[in-house]
């Protein structure tokens, strides 16, 4: 391969490649897709069909919440200062599919002894969500950056995002039009629903190991001098932009673990048309498509995320106070598919941004420092929306050993009310807390262009060092 050192730099239009777009978002949503399966049906898997208490599932819940509290950021800083001849990032992904295909499919598995006893029950749920945690961190937080590793301007970014949100579209609602075929309802049951996890697992876990030959890293943020992780950490709370993104980001994975955990116990208890429901969901789907994806250009993050915000908690409110009658609670399912559609592809956009401002503050690329604590901040709320909702069901009084539909009036209230009345109040707080997010406007892009010419000039100094020339 030859290069050609040129005098001046002239910034061209960066270009990801289609088949390295497509191979990135589609290992990411095959993590998510497994993901979505346990946020969604772990809890109902454990409490309506294995017998656990849901109480003793919600403190589950709350402890594994307190392990991401030293196992996300110290990941995201040790894959920081990784160095290896795949890049940072690679390595854990390609190494940790086969691995997480594994835990994956024993988070379906009765572990011996477990079948009733309410303690053995309670270990297995914990101990599971620690070892498929581990390994979901290990390969979800390396995809989760390596948008960031491949390129820097907010369109050659977008450009893969737009991949990663139909792919993560798909990843999430997947899970939910399939609910109905897969989800058991007896023991009897168990045999198919554990013979289509176990395929999945498989599938999912080749597709994460073959996309690490499509795509590959910037050279020149692995050679940088690394940051002692205190410093790194102290580093990443100076930035401004970086509380208020991790406001909204928790607030929106809240929402989204919440949603996904409500929806089997809603669609069941309250009897109402799942496949009529997730249409709506598609119709919102669509419109969050043409509205931010194609037109969220136009109007930049910030105004996009504050539009999307107020949507989202609009849906929440709908099915909140209307939760019981279906025509209007389609229209609320709308409202929730803009919402998701619009979070999913803004959040990354606003965290890249984020990044981008560390960089201008530090003189560092510390994207995964930046996605471990982003992690354990939204892992946690996965934890609190999980255990809320299940506290709240019980404080309704939820009768376990009730077959599904059976539930009272007064359940199925508790369940509207665990399921949407927090998304609904954090979402529309979160629409003015947007007000004070401060990276737009013209000279929050002259430092994006001013970052572009930097992360140029250090690509070829980074090339030359390893005996290359560079070339446009």
């Amino acid at each position: 391969m030859v290069f050609i050192m040129k005098e001046e730099i002239e910034l061209k239009e960066e270009i990801i490649p289609l088949k390295s777009r497509i191979w990135v978002s589609g290992a990411d949503a095959a993590v998510a897709l497994m993901q979505t399966f346990i946020l969604t049906l772990i809890s109902y898997y454990f409490i309506s069909l294995r017998g656990l208490d849901a109480i003793l599932a919600g403190i589950a819940w709350l402890i594994f919440g307190l392990w991401n509290m030293v196992n996300d950021p110290l990941f995201g800083y040790i894959t920081d200062r990784t160095k290896s001849k795949l890049g940072r990032r690679i390595p854990y992904i390609r190494y940790g599919a086969p691995l997480i295909a594994l835990s994956y499919i024993l988070c379906w598995i009765y572990w011996p002894g477990s079948q009733t006893d309410q303690l053995a029950m309670f270990i297995q749920l914990l101990v599971f969500l620690f070892f498929y945690d581990l390994l979901y961190t290990a390969v979800a937080s390396a995809l989760y950056v390596m948008p960031y590793e491949m390129a820097i301007s907010n369109k050659a970014r977008g450009s893969i995002f737009f991949w990663k949100v139909i792919f993560s579209v798909f990843a999430m609602v997947a899970p939910l039009l399939l609910l109905d075929m897969i989800k058991p309802e007896t023991k009897a049951d168990l045999p198919f629903f554990q013979i289509f996890q176990i395929i999945l697992g498989i599938l999912a876990g080749l597709i994460v190991f073959l996309s690490t030959f499509f795509y590959k890293e910037k050279q020149f943020p692995k050679e940088e001098e690394k940051v002692p992780f205190l410093k790194s950490l102290k580093n990443t709370f100076k930035n401004n932009s970086f509380i208020v993104f991790e406001v909204i980001s928790f607030t929106i994975i809240f929402v989204q673990g919440g949603i996904l955990t409500g929806v089997p116990f809603y669609t069941s208890e309250l009897e109402m048309p799942m496949m009529l429901l997730y249409a709506f969901l598609g119709i919102g789907i669509i419109v969050g498509i043409i509205l931010f994806i194609i037109k969220g250009q136009v109007m930049g993050v910030k105004k996009a995320m504050q539009i999307m915000l107020l949507i989202f908690s609009a849906g929440c409110f709908i099915i909140l106070f209307f939760g019981r009658i279906l025509a209007i609670t389609m229209i609320g399912f709308i409202g929730l598919g803009i919402g998701l559609t619009g979070a999913l592809y803004l959040i990354p956009l606003m965290n890249g941004d984020v990044i981008d401002k560390d960089e201008d503050m530090t003189g560092q690329r510390r994207e995964g420092m930046y996605a471990g604590i982003n992690s354990f901040v939204t892992k946690y709320a996965y934890s609190i929306a999980e255990s809320v909702f299940l506290f709240i069901i019980v404080v309704f009084g939820f009768d376990k050993d009730l077959d599904p539909g059976q539930q009272s009036f007064r359940v199925e209230t508790g369940i509207i009310i665990g399921w949407m009345l927090l998304p609904a109040i954090f979402l529309l707080l979160c629409f003015f807390v947007m007000k004070i997010y401060p990276l737009t406007g013209s000279e929050w892009e002259k430092t994006k262009d001013k970052l572009a010419q930097i992360h140029k000039q250090k690509e070829i100094e980074t090339l030359k060092k390893l005996g290359y020339k560079y070339v446009e």
